[in-house]
């Protein structure tokens, strides 16, 4: 069973950083992409960064470049988000998300519907 399991979240403020972890199971970490995606009340949901470790890609959205930074250790089939520089806008439900055979497709890795399993969400809250 394929498994997916976002954690790391919490409250900091304006300018501080945190880590998320996407740990797994279930699956062949190599033959898998996985995104992280956030949603805020109200909004759609949005993706941030994508990452395919046996391409060698990581994409991420405008509003975080430069400021999160995604990685992936193969040994314990995990995921990180390296979130620094936290705005109020980055304040959302973050989510992990892996699709099978994916290559964070430059054009597609946003669209939420191309992934094939879903973990819980973890939040992630920015003070002002």
């Amino acid at each position: 069973e394929v498994q997916l399991q976002a954690s790391g979240g919490g409250l900091v403020q304006v300018g501080g950083s945190l880590r998320l972890s996407c740990t797994t199971s279930g699956f062949r970490f190599d033959d898998y992409s996985i995104g992280w995606f956030r949603q805020a009340p109200g909004k759609m949901r949005e993706g941030v960064s994508c990452i395919s470790s046996s391409e060698g890609i990581a994409e991420y959205s405008d509003s975080v470049k430069g400021r999160f930074t995604i990685s992936s250790d193969n040994a314990v089939s995990t995921v990180y988000l390296q979130m620094n520089s936290l705005k109020p806008e980055d304040t959302a439900v973050y989510f992990c998300a892996a699709e099978e055979y994916g290559s964070c497709d430059t054009v597609h890795w946003t669209n939420s519907r191309i992934y094939d399993n879903w973990g819980q969400g973890t939040q992630v809250t920015v003070s002002s």
